[in-house]
């Protein structure tokens, strides 16, 4: 367990260093990829998950609580597993981001009068604002993923999102990020959003204002919903 969670903590780590570093590059002042945009936004995130799934292949590569709660509903994860996996998936993720803003401070520091821009390298805002509607999409797009990753590679009673299913998965987040999104930001994951919202509220960022504490949960509450309802599916159709 041990190794497997080590495995989870540096894959999410590389997962959100890469991630939210894309993020930083298209959305800072300064940089040389500013202003790139959603296309980069959206490969870039499947490319990261990819980084991530390369080095926690061991463990399952599950980078993510949703994947490991969904896994565990549908019967193919040990659910004495979920929190020490979970656990290690929100270190990652706040160590990763605390990589970025490391690797971006000039640029973070170009950027202080928009907090609203440096707080979307950190974690996830929706495009208009309805707790309702942004709620569904995180439960939408977190289902569109549990669900594929339980039928890309499933051997009997087990499901591996790691090794042969990597690249399935890389292709998988650029297509949720390109279909469902542009409305949330498709948070999908609270090692990639709530761990970096803790991130940016505890790092002595210049300018900053508040961690948007008061979203926070869309995209917490959201994925859990949407990959239990998967798992649910899953159950019942294979």
């Amino acid at each position: 367990m041990l190794h497997n969670c080590i495995l989870e903590l540096l894959g999410t780590m590389v997962l959100v260093l890469v991630g939210n570093g894309v993020c930083a590059a298209t959305s800072l002042n300064k940089t040389k990829a500013q202003g790139a945009g959603w296309v980069a936004v959206a490969l870039g995130w499947g490319f990261a998950v990819m980084c991530g799934v390369f080095v926690a292949h061991d463990s399952g590569a599950h980078l993510n609580p949703a994947v490991s709660i969904g896994l565990a509903v549908a019967g193919t994860f040990e659910w004495g597993l979920v929190v020490p996996y979970i656990i290690a998936q929100m270190i990652g993720g706040f160590i990763g981001q605390c990589l970025v803003w490391i690797f971006y401070k000039d640029h973070f520091d170009a950027t202080a009068d928009s907090p609203e821009t440096v707080i979307g390298c950190f974690c996830t805002a929706p495009a208009i604002r309805n707790n309702w509607n942004n709620l569904f999409s995180e439960i939408v797009a977190t289902f569109v993923l549990i669900l594929c990753v339980l039928c890309f590679n499933t051997y009997g009673d087990t499901v591996n999102t790691g090794a042969v299913s990597a690249f399935p998965v890389t292709f998988l987040i650029m297509a949720i990020g390109f279909g469902l999104g542009a409305t949330t930001g498709y948070g999908l994951n609270a090692a990639r959003d709530l761990a970096p919202r803790i991130a940016h509220a505890v790092l002595p960022i210049k300018g900053k204002k508040g961690s948007n504490w008061d979203y926070a949960w869309i995209p917490v509450v959201g994925p859990i919903i949407g990959a239990a309802l998967a798992a649910f599916v899953y159950l019942a159709v294979y």
